[in-house]
């Protein structure tokens, strides 16, 4: 029995080199049937996707004619050791990025999104802005006509708002009636009273004290326009509000101060409370411990953030004032001051989760004159925001005494001065009480 490599004697397969032969000489090349690739086809008829045989296609293969080897042309290597991916030049798939199946992604066009995105942020905030508009005019109640109050004064320089606060209780259960200490009479009174002007040197508001001396001028009832002459009467001043409303209101703070009143403004208790409770409450420096059971005031002295309820409770306290209407009227002023204060930081008025229920409370229990719009309203609250924080002035109407009937008396001298520099738009000097 014969070992590798000497060929196997029982092989019986003659003289043959390796297996197939046991000849020491290799045997000569075989010969092999031809293979042959056809023609290259011509541009636009073959390769793949009708592009070159070679640009995109598969590369022309050797031939082998009786045995021989020709080299296609450019070396039988062209195009396999250039890293190139099969299907040719830059290739993503059949036909590389020239035969229109597929292209290279453009670069982004960043000042084309960049446009696109102001754009459409600009026309958000458009809209926005303009449904929120409409939406808070409709809400205003404009019920009061200052068309029917008569005789009035010329109109001066600057603006001049009536801000009334009255005890109206409508739309309160009795539940909140007794929480907010606002007891259950009927009909409503004015519970404060001040004229806020506003011009070229800065707002001033001076508060009405609703006890002042007052003679009730001529007027037209504002349901019956029935005229009802003068009689000299007088009257405390929110008496003239009982008697028949806003419009009398303006007509006789008219005709006892001579200066002409541009628009009129009113809260009543519950929209008051409603709106500091909205805008998250009003910090505020107390000056002393206020304990009142009338208004339901129990307050310490010092800095504390006043929910609705202690702030209608601290602008209705008196009698824990000495009983003074005087200083009432100043605490007041400090409220509402602080109120436009807080109304009008950016933490309310650009976050629409405290924006929005301010705006829905106050727009809800304002009633306003018919002429009143949202960019008047908007100045009046800027006007007492800029009285908050130095740029104007607050002061009561100056006081000479008491009148015989027992009500406060006007210093008619000062009044008369205080009225002039208003009409012109000039600095107020005159000092109030």
């Amino acid at each position: 029995m014969n070992t590798w490599p000497e060929g196997r004697s029982d092989d019986n397969r003659g003289n043959r080199y390796g297996r197939g032969s046991s000849s020491a000489q290799p045997e000569s090349a075989r010969v092999m049937r031809q293979v042959r690739r056809g023609p290259a086809p011509s541009p636009g008829q073959g390769g793949y996707g009708g592009a070159a045989p070679y640009a995109g296609g598969v590369p022309q293969q050797p031939s082998y004619v009786n045995g021989g080897y020709t080299e296609p042309p450019g070396g039988y290597d062209s195009g396999y050791n250039t890293g190139q991916v099969y299907g040719g030049p830059g290739g993503r798939g059949p036909g590389g990025p020239g035969d229109g199946m597929y292209e290279p992604r453009p670069a982004p066009n960043w000042r084309r999104r960049i446009k696109v995105t102001a754009i459409t942020v600009a026309t958000v905030l458009v809209v926005t802005t303009v449904g929120t508009y409409f939406w808070a005019d409709s809400k205003l109640n404009r019920d009061v006509d200052l068309s029917k109050v008569i005789d009035r004064p010329e109109a001066g320089e600057g603006t001049n708002y009536l801000i009334v606060g009255s005890d109206s209780r409508a739309g309160m259960s009795a539940e909140e009636k007794k929480k907010l200490h606002t007891g259950s009479a009927e009909g409503k009174r004015t519970d404060s009273m001040m004229i806020l002007h506003t011009g070229g040197n800065g707002p001033t508001l001076i508060s009405l004290p609703r006890d002042s001396n007052v003679t009730i001028p001529s007027f037209k009832g504002s349901d019956s326009g029935k005229f009802y002459p003068a009689t000299g009467r007088q009257v405390k001043l929110n008496a003239a509000y009982a008697e028949d409303g806003p419009e009398l209101l303006v007509r006789t703070v008219e005709a006892n101060t001579g200066l002409h009143i541009d628009h009129y403004v009113e809260i009543g208790f519950g929209g008051f409370a409603s709106i500091v409770d909205a805008v998250g409450g009003v910090e505020m420096d107390i000056p002393q411990d206020i304990k009142d059971t009338k208004s339901g005031a129990d307050l310490k002295k010092g800095k504390q953030t006043l929910n609705g309820e202690q702030a209608l409770a601290f602008v209705r306290t008196r009698y824990a004032l000495r009983g003074s209407d005087l200083d009432r009227t100043k605490n007041q002023q400090k409220f509402l001051s602080a109120l436009a204060n807080q109304v009008a930081t950016p933490s309310t008025i650009l976050n629409p989760f405290k924006l929005y229920p301010t705006m829905g409370a106050g727009l809800d229990s304002l009633v306003v004159d018919k002429d009143m719009g949202l960019f008047d309203l908007a100045s009046m609250f800027w006007a007492m925001k800029g009285v908050s924080g130095g740029e104007g002035k607050s002061m009561n109407m100056p006081i000479a005494g008491s009148s015989p009937n027992g009500n406060l008396q006007w210093d008619t001298a000062k009044v008369k001065t205080l009225v002039s520099q208003l009409k012109n738009d000039e600095t107020v000097t005159v000092s109030g009480n």
